[in-house]
C-alpha cells in the first residue's frame, strides 16, 4: 500500500495549487520542500526587525483572471487581498501619470496630462480586450494545437481578424507606437510588457502588450502580511483536507520502477512511496531528479536563458518620497519608472554583452503603502527590480561586482526619489546568482524558461510534456512556471495539471 496518492516535489505557489485540488478531490497528499517555508518565489519573511520582504513576486494580478481563490475557499484560510489602486503610476522622472482600475478615469486624466492619448489609451482597451480576454481562457486550460488560431479569432471580434493578425505577429514596441504618439505616456506600457522576458524589438511578442486590458479586468492586489499570505492560505487549505505538508525535506530522487513514478528519496535517505508524482520544481531539477534513461534530449535542450532581472529589497526609516509625484498614490501602485524606450533596449544591448546595465529601467513597490503589517508606522519598504542584468558576466562574478550594480540600480532610482539612500536601514540584494543559490531560478531566470514564443502554449517545456506529463515516465506528472502558461503569479498551471492528475488518478470529471 503507497504511503501517498500523490507526492508533490516542491512546494512553489503552482505546486501547492495542485496539491490543495488533489487533496479536495480525497486524494491522500505529501508535499515536500527543500526550504524552511512554503512558497517559493512566492513567500514572505521578517528579514529586517520590523519589516517584511518578499522573496519573489510581489503584484497579484493574473491570479485574480482565475477562479483558485474562490474554488479552494482560500478566503476562509486566511487569505486577505488588498486592492490597489491606482494599480500602476508611471513616470520618466518629470511627468508622472496613473493607471487606475477604472479606465475611464484612467482615460480622462490622461488626456488632460498628454492631448490625445487618452483616446488612444480608450481605442487600445476597445481593440484588444476581446484578444485579452481570450487569452486568460487560454491561461485556464492545457494547451492545445489551436492556440494561436483561437487567439487570431478573438482579436477579430468586431473587426477584420486578417488586419489584427499581423499585428499579433508584431514586436510590442511596434504595436504600442501604433497607437501612442507620446513617448511618455508608450515608454512605460512597453517596460510593462517586458516583465515577461523579450525585449520590444522581438518579433512574435505583441500579446505581451495585448493582454493588458486583463489589469483593468482583474485589478492588482497584495495579499495582507505579504505575498506569502496566498502560498499560506494553500498550505492551510493541503492541511484542511487531510494533506501533509513537509518543509525542509529537499527532495533528491524520483524513484521510477518499470517505467512508472513509484516514489521519492529524500537527501537524507527517507523514501514514500505513492500511485503518482508531480514535480512543482524547474524542469532542468525534475530531469536532475530522474534516472538518466528517462530523461529525453528535449528536456535537457530547454532554453533558460542567461538571467533575467534583479531585485533590491529595502528597509527604509522613512517614507519614499518622489519629487514630482502625487501623495499617496505614488506609493500605492507598482512604479513604472522608465526615462524613455531607449533606456530599455541600451539595458538590453548591456546584458547581451554579458554587462549588468548601468541605467536600468525600474519597477518600484512600496506596498507598505496599503499594507501596513510590512513595515514599522514610521518606515516603508521599498522593493526595486530591475533589468536587464545577466546570469553569466563577460568579466567578473556576481560576487565581485554585485555592490556596483547595487549602486546603479540606487542611483536610477534617486533620479526619481533623491535621498532615498540616506533612509536604508536593512536591504536584500538578489543578484541573478542569488535567485540561482537560494530559490531554485536556475541561472536567475524568474520565468524559468525563456517567454519567447518557441516555448509558450503546446511548446512549454517541450511539445511532447505540454500537457503536464512527462513523456516516457507513467504517473509523473508537472506543474510550475516550465509549464503553460510559464512565470508570474497565476497558479493556472497548478489548476491545470490538477485537473489532468485528478482525473487520471480518480477516473472523475472535473467538477
Amino acid at each position: 500500500m503507497p504511503d501517498y496518492d500523490l507526492l508533490v516535489m516542491g512546494a512553489g505557489h503552482n505546486a501547492l495549487v495542485t496539491a490543495a485540488y488533489a487533496a479536495k478531490a480525497g486524494l491522500k497528499v505529501g508535499v515536500f520542500e527543500r526550504r524552511h517555508v512554503v512558497g517559493g518565489a512566492v513567500s514572505t519573511e521578517e528579514l529586517v526587525p520590523g519589516y517584511r520582504f518578499d522573496y519573489g513576486g510581489s503584484a497579484h494580478i493574473l491570479i485574480r483572471m482565475t477562479p483558485i481563490v474562490r474554488e479552494l475557499e482560500l478566503t476562509r484560510h486566511g487569505l486577505h487581498y488588498l486592492e490597489v489602486d491606482p494599480m500602476f503610476h508611471c513616470s520618466d522622472g518629470e511627468t508622472p501619470w496613473f493607471i487606475h482600475r477604472d479606465p475611464a478615469r484612467t482615460i480622462r486624466e490622461l488626456d488632460e496630462k498628454f492631448p490625445g492619448q487618452g483616446e488612444a489609451y480608450g481605442r487600445f482597451l476597445d481593440d484588444w480586450t476581446p484578444f485579452a480576454r481570450s487569452v486568460a481562457d487560454l491561461f485556464n486550460a492545457a494547451p492545445g494545437p489551436l492556440d494561436m488560431g483561437k487567439m487570431v479569432v478573438s482579436s477579430g471580434q468586431g473587426r477584420d481578424w486578417m488586419e489584427q493578425l499581423p499585428r499579433i505577429l508584431r514586436p510590442y514596441g511596434d504595436v504600442a507606437r501604433e497607437y501612442f504618439t507620446d513617448e511618455r505616456v508608450r515608454a512605460p506600457l512597453v517596460w510593462m510588457a517586458a516583465q515577461s522576458g523579450p525585449p520590444p524589438s522581438d518579433p512574435l511578442s505583441a500579446p505581451f502588450l495585448l493582454w493588458h486590458p486583463l489589469y483593468h479586468e482583474g485589478g492588482v492586489a497584495r495579499p495582507k502580511g505579504g505575498s506569502g499570505g496566498l502560498t499560506k492560505a494553500l498550505r492551510r487549505a493541503i492541511e484542511a483536507e487531510g494533506g501533509e505538508v513537509f518543509t525542509d525535506a529537499p527532495v533528491k530522487e524520483i524513484l521510477v520502477r518499470d517505467g512508472k513514478a513509484r516514489g521519492i528519496r529524500l537527501e537524507n535517505g527517507e523514501t514514500y512511496t505513492a500511485r503518482a508524482v508531480v514535480s512543482g520544481t524547474h524542469v532542468l531539477t525534475t530531469a536532475d531528479a530522474l534516472p538518466a534513461e528517462y530523461v529525453p534530449a528535449a528536456a535537457k535542450n530547454v532554453r533558460v536563458g542567461n538571467g533575467f532581472g534583479m531585485i533590491l529589497r529595502l528597509a527604509l526609516s522613512g517614507k519614499v518620497k518622489y519629487r514630482h509625484h502625487t501623495e499617496p498614490d505614488s506609493r500605492v501602485g507598482l512604479g513604472l519608472l522608465v526615462k524613455n524606450e531607449r533606456q530599455i533596449m541600451q539595458g538590453y544591448g548591456q546584458y547581451l554583452a554579458g554587462q549588468p546595465t548601468t541605467d536600468p529601467p525600474l519597477v518600484a513597490m512600496s506596498f507598505s503603502a496599503v499594507d501596513d503589517s510590512l513595515a514599522p508606522p514610521h518606515g516603508d519598504v521599498l522593493w526595486l527590480w530591475a533589468q536587464y542584468y545577466p546570469f553569466e558576466l563577460a568579466s567578473g562574478s556576481w560576487e565581485t561586482r554585485t555592490a556596483e550594480a547595487r549602486e546603479n540600480i540606487l542611483r536610477a532610482f534617486e533620479h526619481y526619489a533623491p535621498g532615498t539612500r540616506d533612509t536604508i536601514v536593512g536591504e536584500l540584494v538578489q543578484t541573478p546568482q542569488w535567485l540561482h543559490d537560494h530559490l531554485g531560478l536556475h541561472r536567475g531566470n524568474v520565468m524559468h524558461l525563456e517567454m519567447s514564443f518557441d516555448q509558450m502554449f503546446s511548446f512549454r517545456p517541450w511539445m511532447k510534456a505540454s500537457q503536464y506529463r512527462w513523456p516516457g515516465v507513467k504517473g509523473l506528472y508537472l506543474t510550475g512556471a516550465s509549464t503553460h502558461p510559464g512565470g508570474g503569479i497565476m497558479g493556472a498551471s497548478g489548476r491545470n495539471a490538477a485537473r489532468v492528475i485528478v482525473r487520471d488518478l480518480t477516473r472523475r470529471r472535473w467538477k
